[in-house]
C-alpha cells in the first residue's frame, strides 16, 4: 500500500465544504492541499482559515493538477454532474455531495462516468449509512432477525425560512437545485429506507409547496409511495413547513419483529420471541454507545467523519468506497421518479 498522503482539493468553501475540509484534516493519510469556490473571499478565507496551502476560484485549475489526487464537490446540485465527470476524465477520485445530480439524466452521466473509470474511487455522500444506530438496524434486517420485512416507514420534519433560501439563488430553484426538501433536507433518511430496504420497483406520490408560496418555486412537503424489490412496502413523508427545527422518524415491520427509531433513538423494539428482542435491544444500545463517542456536527451527525475515512481508505487501499456512485444513484432516481410522478 502506498503510505504517501492522498493530496485532496474540495470544491465549494460554503456551508458543507468546510466539515470536508475539517474531516479530511483529521483523517490519516489525507492532505487538503488546495480549496476551491467560485468566489474568491469564501475560496481565500477557507484558505486562510483551514490553513490550505493553495485556493483557486478555477476548478479547470483542480482537474489540470498533477499534484492533486482527489476532489470533494461540495457545490450545489446542478454543477455536480460536470464538475465529477470533468474529475474523473482528468483521472481523480470523486467524493460528491448529494444529490448526485439536479436531474435524472445528471444522475445517470455520472454513474456512466464512474463506470468508464473503474481504476478510480467515485463516491456519494450519504454519511448516515456510517452513523452505528442506522448500521446496526440495517445489520439485523440483512441478518433477518426481524423475519420477513413487510414494511418500512419514514417522517422527516424540519423548517426552512425565507432568509435560507436567500442565502443561496440555487436553493429552491428546479435549475439549480432540481426540487426542494425531498432532494435537499429529506433525501438522507429517504435514503436509510431504501438502504435497508432495498431498491424501488414503482415510486408513487405527490410533491407540494403548501407554506413557502413566493419564496421556493419547488417542494415543501412530500409524500412518496414505494413498492421494494424486497417485495417490502415503503412509505416516506417529509416537509421543511413544520414548526419543529428537526424531526426524524424511522419505523421497520418484520414478521418476526419492528423497531422504531426516533431522532436518532430507539423508540420501540418490539418482537414476537423475548429472548431475540432482548437480543436485539443490546445491539440497538450499543450502537448508541458507540454513537455517543462519535464526533459530528448538528444534524449532519457523526457520519461524514467516516464516510470521509472511508473514501481515503478505498483510494488507498484501491478498493469499491462503501457508497458508491451507483449506490448512491438508487436514492436519486427515486427522488425523480417522485417528481415526474407527482407532475403527471
Amino acid at each position: 500500500m502506498d503510505t504517501s498522503p492522498v493530496r485532496i482539493a474540495v470544491i465549494g468553501c460554503g456551508v458543507i465544504g468546510p466539515l470536508h475540509i475539517t474531516c479530511y484534516q483529521h483523517s490519516p493519510g489525507a492532505r487538503v492541499d488546495c480549496v476551491c469556490d467560485l468566489v474568491e473571499a469564501r475560496a481565500k478565507g477557507a484558505a486562510e482559515k483551514y490553513g490550505v496551502p493553495r485556493w483557486t476560484t478555477r476548478a479547470e485549475d483542480v482537474f489540470a493538477d498533477p499534484e492533486i489526487d482527489a476532489v470533494s464537490i461540495c457545490t450545489d446540485h446542478a454543477s455536480h454532474a460536470a464538475l465529477a465527470c470533468a474529475a474523473l476524465a482528468a483521472g481523480k477520485h470523486v467524493l460528491c455531495e448529494k444529490c448526485l445530480g439536479h436531474n435524472g439524466e445528471d444522475v445517470e452521466q455520472m454513474v456512466a462516468a464512474a463506470a468508464a473509470r473503474p481504476e478510480l474511487v467515485a463516491a456519494g455522500v450519504f454519511q448516515h449509512r456510517f452513523d452505528p444506530l442506522p448500521r446496526a438496524v440495517h445489520d439485523l434486517v440483512q441478518k433477518g432477525l426481524l423475519g420477513t420485512l413487510i414494511s418500512i416507514g419514514g417522517i422527516h420534519n424540519c423548517y426552512r425560512a425565507r432568509e435560507y433560501y436567500e442565502a443561496d439563488a440555487w436553493r429552491g430553484t428546479l435549475a439549480g437545485e432540481g426540487g426542494g426538501v425531498l432532494i435537499n433536507q429529506s433525501i438522507h433518511y429517504l435514503d436509510l429506507v431504501l438502504w435497508v430496504g432495498g431498491t424501488p420497483l414503482g415510486v408513487h406520490g405527490y410533491a407540494a409547496n403548501l407554506a413557502h408560496q413566493g419564496i421556493i418555486e419547488t417542494e415543501d412537503t412530500a409524500s412518496v409511495s414505494m413498492k421494494l424489490r424486497s417485495g417490502a412496502l415503503a412509505s416516506f413523508l417529509s416537509t421543511n413547513a413544520s414548526h419543529l427545527g428537526w424531526f426524524t422518524d424511522l419505523y421497520f415491520t418484520g414478521t418476526e419483529g419492528f423497531i422504531e427509531i426516533r431522532d436518532n433513538t430507539p423508540f420501540q423494539c418490539l418482537f414476537k420471541d423475548p429472548e431475540r428482542q432482548e437480543a436485539v435491544r443490546k445491539r440497538l444500545d450499543a450502537a448508541i454507545a458507540s454513537e455517543a463517542e462519535a464526533k459530528g456536527k448538528g444534524y449532519y451527525g457523526a457520519g461524514h467523519q467516516a464516510q470521509i475515512d472511508d473514501f481515503i481508505g478505498a483510494i488507498r487501499n484501491r478498493r469499491a468506497p462503501y457508497v458508491s456512485f451507483a449506490d448512491a444513484a438508487v436514492t436519486a432516481r427515486a427522488v425523480f421518479a417522485l417528481y415526474a410522478d407527482s407532475n403527471r
